[in-house]
């Protein structure tokens, strides 16, 4: 991370010239924010991994939680660069054994999240990874469900932040501090 917080901010441009917006998708009215455009450049994997270590830095968590699909890529590589195991939280019918499950709504739905429940101990402090928070929906349940095990949320962190669409204020007013790479104004 040499240099790093110097540049941080021209990274962050980078990073976020990286994500494509792709107008009416999944419907009408939605401008969706596609990483995939970042994944496939190893440097916009690895610069958003950097950044989010040193947004992190001083936050205590023991385990990382990324939520289902695409929180598995920045979950997974924060758990590794941290040495912390790792949680999936998945969507309906994706886990086997035993699991306690939060339904939520999107901006074009509902779905349903599901946490094994030996994943998380009482007291365990969990960083929440995810790509993106737009409506909060997601998040929410999914810190619903670290809750319920009786864990804590040390923090949120998403590569893309669309602070306009609120996710980003109900988290916080739940008390979650939320750490987002870049964000984008609108939706």
């Amino acid at each position: 991370m040499t240099n790093l917080k110097m540049n941080e901010s021209i990274i962050q441009k980078k990073i976020k010239e990286k994500i494509r917006s792709i107008p009416d998708y999944p419907k009408p009215g939605i401008l969706f924010r596609d990483i995939t455009t970042l994944l496939k450049q190893p440097e916009g994997v690895y610069d958003s991994v950097e950044i989010a270590l040193e947004k992190l830095a001083g936050i205590r968590f023991n385990k990382v939680a990324g939520i289902d699909s695409r929180g598995f890529i920045f979950g997974a590589a924060i758990s590794y660069a941290q040495k912390k195991g790792f949680i999936p939280i998945r969507k309906k019918n994706k886990l086997p054994g035993q699991v306690i499950s939060e339904e939520y709504n999107l901006e074009y739905g509902t779905d349903e999240l599901e946490l094994h429940v030996d994943a998380i101990d009482e007291n365990d402090q969990i960083l929440l990874v995810d790509d993106l928070i737009a409506t909060g929906g997601t998040a929410i349940a999914a810190v619903n469900l670290i809750k319920r095990l009786k864990g804590n949320v040390a923090a949120c962190c998403f590569v893309v932040g669309l602070p306009d669409l609120g996710g980003i204020s109900k988290l916080k007013k739940n008390g979650v501090d939320v750490i987002s790479i870049c964000n984008f104004d609108g939706h």
